[in-house]
């Protein structure tokens, strides 16, 4: 995980190569400046461990909250390795934020073993817009990067698995 004193959206010397894999990426619309900055961070890092533009799939959900269903459409598809989620819900006054943060996780994690595949928890839950815009490219890296690298480590994992 990253802190104050270490970013992790760099290639790691050990990272599997990425060429036979294929990377499905949902992408949540709200928060778009963040989330874009997360896309561009998972694609670099799916590209420089070798994946070809053609084994990443891009699919946009208007929310954080449908990014279960658009992975879930994807899982039921032939041929992805791992799934990334994309998003960024920041706090505010209401509980909104703790109940969408709480069904996003949970989903997600049961998609997981629903499918027995990765999917890749690569969603931002800050307090403020500046602490996102710090995690997506800024002084603690991209999330989306680490995202990447992670899809890419997991894939690997249930190849060998």
């Amino acid at each position: 995980m990253s802190s104050a004193h270490q970013s992790l959206s760099q290639i790691p010397a050990n990272l599997p190569d990425a060429l036979a894999f294929k990377f499905g990426i949902v992408v949540s619309e709200w928060n778009e400046e963040i989330t874009g900055a997360l896309l561009n961070g998972a694609l670099d890092a799916l590209q420089k461990a070798g994946t070809k533009k053609e084994n990443i799939i891009i699919k946009y959900v208007p929310g954080s909250f449908e990014l279960t269903a658009g992975a879930s459409y994807l899982l039921n598809k032939e041929g992805f390795d791992a799934i990334i989620c994309l998003g960024c819900v920041i706090q505010g006054e209401t509980r909104h934020f703790d109940f969408i943060c709480s069904a996003v996780a949970h989903g997600i994690t049961q998609l997981e073993i629903q499918y027995n595949k990765p999917v890749i928890f690569g969603v931002l839950t800050p307090n403020t817009m500046r602490q996102a815009l710090e995690r997506a490219g800024g002084v603690y890296g991209n999330k989306g990067f680490e995202a990447g690298i992670t899809a890419i480590k997991m894939a690997d994992f249930f190849k060998g698995a």
